[in-house]
């Protein structure tokens, strides 16, 4: 007699049906198969739980509630975490950045903005840094997500720019960069970054430094004169300001933002902190006998309560960087910039000194590009520049020295 062979249940991996759902009141878990588990809690929600091994470690994953994910859909679900996690992978994380919301270009550069302002070392830049990206990108990709945007859409954006405004282009291609560096280090994006390899098919740029126009050395003494004398209308203390600029070939920023506490006047030494110099480093300058007699000047006529050298028209501000580029428009001379003031005095240190080329970067605080050379110079070489500094305010001022430049 042929055994009688059990009819065929329901399959083991779909145990659950809609009805014996509806039916299911005690709290606990009921199996369905492929690691799918129905929870009811003691509160009679009921929600969804894959369980299964990601990475040789027991886990549960929730899938979400009955009532916003139908049997079907858990079972969808459960069958690719279980097909993730026996590939290798982890379904958490997967499902963890398909709930992530990917921002847009304009979300994301907001953000590295915020983030990176706190570094920049001037007001100007911190608005000009967002303002570029408002002007010339967000237009065009600003509502993209990050995560769709290639390299095609980035070179619609610095075409128009890139042989009009070249530097503003290649500010502006930097600064994408960092954006979509930022998405890709947060998980917003997998694929390489679109800013790479442009400059190859975008036109090139001609190799033309734009320097800040200078006052030929020789004439330096005839301009400090004139800064003296000049019945222009100028006030006093700028006079003074622009003169002790131009003697301890400081940046205007690292001059005008200068305070008090900054001087030791009996050793005649100015220290500007690392935060204001443009290298991030203190830098100590030696000051000349007119330096000193400048500050002194300054000194006798400060404002008691008032923080800086230069104090501007506004409460507990400094004088602002155009009352020095005023000077040159009122002396009528458009054709030369404060900035190149450094410049003129570099000029004269290799023309008409022998003083080491290290010295005469050190007096400017430039940092030695050669990471060699840098590596062997621990020191400020404060002693050797200020004897520099002394003979450049004889010659800047007109005034016979003791010890005279080594060069005719």
């Amino acid at each position: 007699m042929r055994n009688k062979r059990k009819p065929h249940g329901r399959h083991p991996h779909q145990r659950l049906t809609a009805v014996s759902i509806r039916a299911k009141r005690a709290p606990g878990r009921y199996a369905d198969g492929h690691g799918l588990y129905l929870v009811v809690d003691p509160s009679g929600a009921k929600r969804w739980v894959w369980r299964g091994v990601i990475h040789d470690k027991r886990c549960d994953l929730g899938l979400g509630g009955l009532d916003v994910v139908p049997l079907a859909d858990a079972r969808t679900a459960a069958l690719q975490c279980r097909r993730v996690a026996r590939a290798g992978g982890n379904p958490k994380i997967d499902r963890a950045q398909a709930r992530r919301i990917v921002p847009t270009f304009k979300e994301a550069a907001v953000r590295v903005h915020a983030e990176h302002s706190q570094t920049f070392k001037n007001t100007k830049h911190v608005a000009d840094w967002l303002s570029s990206l408002e002007r010339d990108v967000f237009p065009i990709i600003g509502d993209r997500p990050v995560n769709t945007i290639e390299s095609g859409d980035v070179l619609r954006v610095l075409t128009p720019v890139w042989t009009k405004k070249p530097e503003t282009a290649r500010r502006i291609k930097q600064r994408m960069k960092l954006v979509f560096d930022w998405a890709k280090a947060s998980e917003f994006r997998t694929a390489d970054n679109p800013t790479e390899g442009l400059t190859r098919v975008l036109p090139k740029h001609r190799d033309r430094a734009d320097h800040h126009a200078a006052l030929p050395y020789q004439a330096v003494p005839a301009f400090v004169e004139t800064l003296r004398t000049t019945e222009t209308r100028i006030q006093p203390s700028i006079r003074l300001a622009f003169e002790l600029l131009i003697l301890t070939a400081t940046r205007t920023r690292e001059l005008l933002h200068a305070q008090w506490k900054e001087f030791d006047l009996p050793a005649a030494v100015w220290t500007i902190p690392g935060a204001r110099m443009k290298s991030g480093r203190e830098h100590r300058v030696p000051l000349s006998a007119r330096a000193l007699e400048i500050v002194r000047e300054l000194q006798r006529s400060r404002h008691a309560s008032h923080p800086f050298v230069f104090p501007g028209r506004k409460p507990g501000k400094p004088l602002s960087n155009m009352a020095l580029l005023m000077v040159l428009r009122r002396l009528k001379r458009d054709d030369i910039t404060v900035h190149g003031f450094r410049s003129s005095f570099r000029d004269w240190a290799a023309e008409r000194t022998n003083i080491p080329r290290t010295v005469c970067e050190a007096a400017l605080a430039h940092v030695l590009k050669n990471k060699t050379e840098a590596a062997y110079h621990r020191t400020d070489l404060f002693n050797r520049r200020r004897e520099l500094m002394d003979l450049w305010a004889h010659f800047a001022t007109g005034t016979p020295a003791t010890v005279v430049a080594i060069r005719a």
